[in-house]
């Protein structure tokens, strides 16, 4: 029997992308599920989603009151997979930033990883259609989480991962610092701190089909600070594991 998969989709204002990227996921991993998570989304992706949900009965939708940010819609991924009862969760951008041609690769290396990861920084990775400040910016980010949070994997700050729910489910989700981009850096720490095995797989990113990146310099600044606060978080030994129930 295999193991049942949820694929979740965090989307906002991503109409134009989602009615073409369900089916390249579907087509790649015939077996999954998928779960959109729409923050409200004033272009109507929501509204979209619900119309293919009610077409398939492996799509799924939740909605959310507005924009809240990718590191909560992310979580709200994991308690629906938790929730559910699903044994492996691959997370991926809408936007065919992420192509699903690499799932059948995140998925084999399940059966020797906890968390896999689609890495642009391994042989035979790599990113098409960026410019130098974006390279830079990056580089530089995935440095900075490696030197405070202890990680040694090479891209930290992609999403394109597929994590064992098993393991996921011993992380108390309530501690979680981050909101917005720096989630990624903190979820590979946590996992890290649980014992997680990793294993990256070369994937190639490509810039978005449609529509424009949410990445801006308030989110930079705001996720060097979150990191900044996790490694002294990792200094202190903080828990990142629930809390032992008391004794009945």
């Amino acid at each position: 029997m295999s193991d049942r998969l949820l694929v979740t989709l965090c989307t906002y204002n991503e109409r134009e992308n989602l009615g073409e990227i369900i089916p390249e996921i579907f087509r790649f991993a015939p077996h999954a599920n998928i779960l959109v998570i729409d923050d409200n989304s004033p272009d109507g992706t929501g509204q979209l989603a619900d119309e293919l949900a009610a077409q398939d009965s492996r799509v799924h939708v939740l909605h959310r009151a507005g924009k809240l940010g990718l590191g909560t819609a992310t979580l709200a991924g994991f308690a629906y997979a938790i929730e559910q009862g699903y044994d492996l969760l691959i997370n991926l951008d809408a936007d065919f930033s992420h192509h699903p041609r690499h799932l059948p690769a995140l998925l084999e290396c399940m059966s020797r990883a906890d968390v896999s990861i689609g890495s642009r920084y391994v042989v035979g990775g790599g990113v098409v259609g960026w410019g130098l400040k974006r390279h830079l910016m990056s580089q530089g980010i995935n440095w900075y989480a490696r030197l405070l949070l202890r990680l040694r994997t090479k891209d930290n700050s992609g999403s394109y991962r597929c994590y064992r729910i098993a393991k996921l489910r011993e992380l108390d989700l309530s501690k979680f610092r981050a909101r917005g981009y720096a989630f990624q850096e903190e979820v590979l720490y946590r996992c890290r701190r649980i014992g997680c095995r990793f294993e990256e797989t070369p994937i190639m990113f490509e810039d978005r089909r449609y529509g424009e990146s949410k990445i801006n310099l308030r989110e930079v600044i705001e996720a060097l600070r979150v990191l900044l606060v996790l490694g002294w978080d990792n200094v202190r030994g903080v828990p990142v594991t629930k809390p032992a129930a008391a004794p009945g």
